[in-house]
């Protein structure tokens, strides 16, 4: 007896040929959504890295406004608080102040004159050199970002002898140090600072005077009342979400200086375990293109993101475009490089839709396939390319309808609301 052949279409051909489909990552981690080309797609940066399908646990994320990328960051972090994750984030929009209330938490909201200050230079703990070569390598990216330029030789002297003078002592028997204390050290070096150098006072503080009067602006001037005195307490930190809300200072040309103060108190606070309760943190750095216009502070920004595995830190970046990381110098420039760089650090690339120009970009970037870079622009809203440890998925995220209300950010935009 023959067996009668059987018709079946190619939307019913992956059910046919079930061991034809993509296997995914596995099904430890968040749900994020459905993988067109075969089941449910979960995804833990975590979980990966412990069975050796990752070497580092970070992400970026690219897409253009209204394709969903938000979306999926915020609903991310909702959903591995069940997991016992907890979320760190810079929002430099103020867009995740819904976010953070439906877990019951204000935003740390950050502004001139405000009646919140976050010390940048808070003590981690550690061996007190790592402190002050931290703080060294900070304040150096900091004035170098403000300046437009690289620091001479003799200005990096002038600060590194600053942050010694302020950082000596015993740590357990003054607060630590803050921006006020580097620019006085700056602008009125003691006599022992010039002649560990073998120079004069009055040139050491000629040497980092164009250093002091930058930073001075972040402690008495125009940006004064967010980062010019000692960590306002009571913030807390071992809830599932910390929020640091800079919209107050998005249109400020500043905006990549102010986020990397606020990124290095993250960290210093990540580092001083001390009265937090044990899990992996997830950093997230929105609108990241404003710290990577900056050479400075993106070296700063990249060094952190290699420390990552040592923190137990998922960090991720959300971008708009793929071109972000190659407008921020001119062809072949460290500072393409240093951004690069941080693409080359985060081994899960999750790709939105992207614009016709910039599939060349997507390409060479990602190294995607002719296909891949084809079906980029053709992306539908919550449908995106991930590539996870060089493997591909076409990823469709869920949203419950609960998430619907924490992630919408088109209310303003509808006729039938004020």
């Amino acid at each position: 007896m023959t067996v009668p052949a059987h018709q079946a279409t190619t939307r019913h051909l992956g059910a046919a040929y079930p061991f034809a489909s993509e296997p995914g990552l596995g099904g430890r981690g968040v749900l994020v959504g459905r993988d067109l080309l075969g089941g449910a797609f979960a995804y833990d940066p975590f979980e990966l890295y412990q069975a050796g399908v990752v070497t580092n646990p970070n992400m970026i994320v690219f897409g253009q406004i209204g394709r969903g990328k938000s979306a999926f960051v915020k609903t991310y972090l909702w959903r591995q608080a069940v997991f016992g994750r907890r979320a760190w984030v810079i929002d430099p929009k103020g867009e995740y102040g819904v976010l953070a209330r439906a877990w019951g938490i204000e935003p740390v909201a950050l502004r001139p004159g405000g009646d919140i200050r976050l010390n940048p230079l808070d003590d981690p703990g550690g061996a007190p050199e790592d402190t002050a070569r931290r703080r060294c390598e900070l304040l150096a990216s900091l004035a170098t970002a403000s300046l437009g330029r690289a620091l001479l030789p003799s200005e990096r002297s002038a600060l590194d002898l600053a942050v010694d003078a302020v950082s000596a002592g015993d740590r357990r028997r003054r607060p630590a140090p803050t921006l006020f204390d580097v620019v006085d050290a700056l602008l009125e070096p003691s006599p022992a600072a010039a002649r560990a150098v073998r120079s004069e006072v009055g040139r050491v503080a000629a040497d980092g005077r164009e250093i002091a009067l930058e930073l001075r602006r972040l402690v008495g001037g125009d940006l004064r009342g967010m980062f010019d005195g000692p960590t306002t307490t009571g913030i807390a930190l071992d809830g599932p979400l910390v929020v640091l809300d800079l919209s107050a200072v998005y249109r400020s040309a500043a905006l990549g200086v102010l986020m990397t103060c606020a990124a290095a108190w993250l960290h210093a606070a990540l580092a001083d375990r001390h009265g937090l309760r044990a899990g992996n943190v997830i950093i997230v750095v929105d609108e990241a293109w404003a710290i990577l216009s900056n050479l400075g502070v993106a070296r700063w920004l990249q060094s952190s993101w290699k420390l990552a595995r040592a923190f137990g830190v998922a960090n991720i970046a959300v971008l708009h475009r793929l071109s972000d990381l190659t407008a921020v110098g001119s062809a072949g420039s460290e500072q393409v490089r240093v951004a690069e760089g941080l693409l080359a650090d985060s081994e899960t690339r999750v790709v939105y839709a992207q614009s016709y120009g910039e599939v060349e970009a997507a390409g060479r970037l990602l190294g995607l396939s002719e296909t891949e870079g084809e079906l980029v622009p053709h992306l539908q809203r919550g449908v995106a390319l991930w590539k996870v440890a060089g493997r591909s998925f076409l990823v469709q995220h869920r949203l419950t309808p609960t998430e619907r209300a924490l992630v919408d950010t088109d209310v303003r935009m509808r006729a039938d609301v004020d």
